[in-house]
């Protein structure tokens, strides 16, 4: 497969940003998505087109920052590690090793025991496979920009990397497999990662992160930021954003991992300790309840920006608000289970456009648009004009 240059945004009229939430095995639900619509960026432009010819900034928090790592890491023809259609396979081979099961009345035993000494899971089966899949890549290697927030508990503050910030200070061109590593690391599933960097005096800096979800698990507004601060740099590649009616020059999609419909009445919060909220029944609610309501704030300001903006079919968000059962589970990754996300995917593409409502907080259907998928093959014909008419002007012909 061909080296493709990357195409700077000064080259054409937009500026195209992709946003994954965090969710563990949930992930597979933006992964189906992601696949359908590189199939019909391959329609438009051949079979050899992925997904990191056409964004400029890729974001990914927890397992959305694994899959920004996935489909922008370079292989060694210079091209992604893995196509869209290659991800949902992924999940599928690996989740049950990452999050082994435990069953019987010893495995609940154990479950509950560790739960009270330390994360659910070792972590090692996943550090090992991401480690062999872009051990040797630094962050500023990947084949567009991303932005992937973690959150450092000695400082007491997110950390965000992204290829903007590695550019001007090198103790952030950290390993790939470390940033994936450490914004996977949930609090009360998986171990908080330390790794160091160094500067060219040879001076380390230490980092002490868990999951960027803490912090960003909806990550949209983070792309938005680090793009708005590269504007601000004057970097050459980048166009002004600074007025207010450039955000109709933004195109972004924002892919959620599911919604947990589970809800619990006051009366029954009021009686919880902090067994409680660590555990009812495949749900732990401390952690489920900040990383949905910091999407969904997220969701909710990206939406009146562009509203505001008269650009509101420039954002796109796709995200199941009905998740029960196993399927909101974050680690349940029981072939049953996986089939189920899996379906849930290709269903959410037929699902009618939704958008959030500034006053209630709650997503609408909104008339006129078509479902998802129609939604997604509008979005692809427009980022499939955008990389062409940047070819077209890169090449010198400038003519209309």
């Amino acid at each position: 497969m061909a080296t493709m240059k990357k195409l700077p945004p000064t080259c054409g009229d937009m500026i195209t940003i992709l946003s994954i939430d965090g969710g563990g095995v949930r992930g597979i639900i933006p992964a189906t998505v992601l696949e359908f619509l590189e199939a019909e960026l391959q329609k438009l432009d051949g079979p050899e087109v992925r997904l990191a010819d056409y964004f400029d900034v890729v974001a990914g928090t927890s397992t959305g920052g694994l899959v920004t790592a996935m489909i922008t890491a370079p292989n060694k023809e210079n091209r992604p590690l893995f196509a869209a259609k290659e991800i949902t396979q992924f999940y599928w081979d690996h989740c049950p090793k990452i999050f082994p099961a435990k069953s019987g009345l010893f495995g609940s035993l154990k479950s509950i025991y560790t739960a009270a000494t330390g994360p659910k899971y070792s972590g090692n089966y996943l550090h090992n496979l991401v480690k062999k899949l872009v051990g040797d890549i630094r962050l500023q290697q990947v084949l567009t920009d991303v932005v992937i927030p973690t959150f450092d508990t000695k400082i007491e503050q997110p950390t965000i990397f992204s290829t903007f910030e590695a550019r001007h200070d090198i103790s952030k061109d950290a390993y790939l497999s470390d940033l994936c590593i450490s914004t996977s690391a949930a609090p009360t599933y998986l171990p908080a990662h330390y790794f160091e960097t160094k500067y060219p005096s040879g001076k380390t800096r230490e980092f002490h992160l868990i999951d960027g979800g803490v912090a960003a698990n909806n990550p949209t507004l983070l792309a938005i930021n680090e793009v708005t601060k590269e504007s601000l740099r004057k970097e050459k590649d980048w166009v002004s954003l600074r007025k207010a009616k450039d955000k109709r020059k933004m195109l972004v999609l924002s892919l959620g991992t599911g919604y947990q419909t589970a809800s619990y009445k006051a009366r029954d919060v009021a009686k919880w300790g902090l067994l409680g909220w660590l555990r009812q029944k495949n749900a732990v609610p401390i952690v489920d309840t900040f990383m949905q309501s910091s999407s969904d704030m997220v969701d909710i300001y990206a939406s009146l920006v562009f509203q505001s903006a008269e650009s509101k079919t420039n954002y796109l968000r796709i995200q199941e608000n009905e998740l029960t059962g196993d399927a909101a589970s974050v680690d349940i990754s029981t072939p049953e289970n996986l089939k189920e996300l899996i379906k849930i995917g290709k269903k959410l593409l037929d699902e009618p456009v939704s958008r959030v409502d500034l006053e209630t907080g709650l997503f609408e259907n909104v008339n006129g648009e078509g479902t998802n998928s129609d939604a997604l093959i509008r979005f692809a014909k427009d980022l499939s004009d955008e990389r062409k008419l940047r070819i077209k002007r890169l090449s010198g012909d400038t003519a209309q």
